[in-house]
């Protein structure tokens, strides 16, 4: 009978180790591929550990308050028929083996990369080499390619995808001219030219979002597909408190209550989260560009550029991905679309719907490029 072994994930190329907060499932529970068995805090957020397999949760090695490190035993799941006895020897086996990975080590993986693009400093990191079109993700207003720390790996078991720090952002060069959305689709068209990609699946999450409708309408040849989640430029509404209050925060008292808004669940906002985005904050030139940036999105408290009424035309095929209860940008700008305009809406998950429903993300991604070139 298979056992399988529930091990500490690895989110992101700088985690080597996991906090247990607590389990949500007991030993006997059945449990299912996509359930949330434990929730685990890293450095950079808290989140549930999803179960890949089916049968029952037989052991809970890890517990709560455990500090353990990546691939390290959590748990086990087990059919009903398979005995303790096998449990116990498969238990021992895999503690006896278990070498945590060391910091540095060769085997870390692909790391981001830096070069002059366009004029300007631009970091990307690229996971997989695999024929096809590739993807390029594209974050929102304040954050950087680890947004995507849930997702890359797991999309790039089939395909070349490359995720990128926008300018103002990440550690790509912070000086933007006006931050307009003409400027930032541009940046990511000089991008896919240094980086040879002829054409793209695109896949922008909030801002992110209205940059990739903004290169598909400038150069429509180089879009393969568009794929928003959450999406900035659907429609006029915006927590434009949310935007003007994260630009102008400077500490991480002022900076939380914004940053608590982007998840259904507040307690996945780590404090380590917050205090990463306070250094970000306080880089020379951040709070400038991200002051013009917002200065460019909103227009009277509304967003300035609406492409509703023209996505359908703006690539070949379009997904939209919201989370229902998005605090930023309303789901409700994925009702009423053009035919044709593949929207899912995920329940009980907010605007970084990316990270909080990853596997549901990842699962309608994949089954998108897949269903085109």
């Amino acid at each position: 009978m298979p056992i399988h072994m529930i091990t500490m994930p690895k989110w992101g190329l700088s985690m080597e180790q996991g906090q247990v907060n607590g389990w949500l499932k007991a030993p006997g529970d059945l449990v299912k591929k996509g359930d949330e068995l434990l929730d685990v805090e890293s450095d950079k957020i808290a989140s549930g550990v999803e179960c890949a397999f089916e049968g029952i949760l037989r052991r809970q090695i890890a517990q709560e308050g455990d500090t353990l490190p990546v691939g390290a035993l959590l748990g086990v799941v087990a059919d009903p028929e398979t005995s303790e006895a096998e449990i116990d020897a498969a238990v021992g086996e895999f503690q006896r083996d278990f070498v945590p990975a060391k910091a540095g080590d060769a085997d870390a993986g692909p790391q981001p990369e830096k070069a002059q693009i366009g004029g300007r400093t631009m970091r990307w990191l690229k996971l997989g080499d695999a024929e096809g079109v590739p993807v390029v993700l594209i974050h929102g207003f304040g954050g950087d390619l680890n947004n995507w720390l849930f997702n890359h790996a797991d999309l790039a078991a089939a395909r070349t995808v490359w995720a990128l720090d926008l300018p103002g952002h990440g550690e790509s060069a912070k000086a933007v001219e006006s931050g307009s959305l003409d400027e930032l689709a541009q940046s990511v068209l000089a991008f896919l030219d240094a980086q040879q990609i002829p054409r793209a699946h695109l896949v922008g999450h909030s801002l992110g979002g209205a940059v990739a409708m903004t290169l598909a309408q400038q150069a429509p040849e180089r879009v393969a597909s568009l794929a928003l989640i959450a999406s900035a430029g659907l429609g006029a509404e915006i927590d434009h408190a949310y935007l003007e209050g994260f630009a102008a925060a400077a500490n991480r008292n002022a900076l939380k209550p914004h940053v608590a808004k982007l998840f259904a669940d507040p307690a996945l906002v780590t404090r380590q989260l917050v205090e990463d985005l306070v250094k970000y904050k306080r880089l020379e030139g951040v709070q400038a560009a991200l002051g013009k940036i917002a200065g460019q999105v909103l227009e009277g408290g509304a967003q300035r550029r609406v492409f509703r009424d023209r996505l359908a035309t703006l690539a070949p095929r379009v997904l939209v991905i919201w989370g229902e209860v998005d605090q930023i940008i309303p789901s409700r700008h994925g009702q009423g679309l053009a035919p044709g305009v593949q929207v899912e809406v995920i329940a009980g998950k907010g605007h970084m719907v990316q990270m909080e429903a990853a596997q549901d993300v990842n699962r309608l991604l994949k089954a998108f490029f897949g269903a085109g070139a």
